[in-house]
């Protein structure tokens, strides 16, 4: 089992910047990836970001040039940080985390930018 805590959300005016954090409960290192989804209001879950074996990074088109993902395999967290942050970025963002056939959520924090 791999217990995840969000947190760094927050409120933000349009243009701003935000960095949210996951720690896992144990190792990260045997992940198959680590990432971030969003929901917004009345929209599906959404992928945005993800580390891939390790290294290899993923954005969704709509964050492209302005969200970037890294982790801290020390800390067993994952970090996505916001820049040119827009009201259309509004969401509960989740942690995601793959071991295996495991698949992991956090249980999201809240993300609102004001126009």
């Amino acid at each position: 089992q791999v217990q995840l805590v969000e947190s760094g959300g927050g409120l933000v005016q349009a243009g701003g910047s935000l960095r949210l954090s996951c720690a896992a409960s144990r190792s990260s290192f045997s992940a198959n990836s680590m990432g971030w989804h969003r929901q917004g209001p009345g929209k599906q879950r959404e992928f945005v970001a993800a580390i891939i074996s390790g290294s290899r990074t993923s954005y969704a088109d709509s964050v492209k040039g302005r969200f970037t993902i890294s982790r801290d395999n020390a800390k067993n967290t994952v970090y996505l940080q916001m820049n040119s942050l827009k009201p259309e970025d509004t969401a509960v963002y989740y942690c995601n985390v793959v071991v295996g056939i495991n698949d992991y959520w956090g249980q999201g924090t809240q993300v609102t930018v004001s126009s």
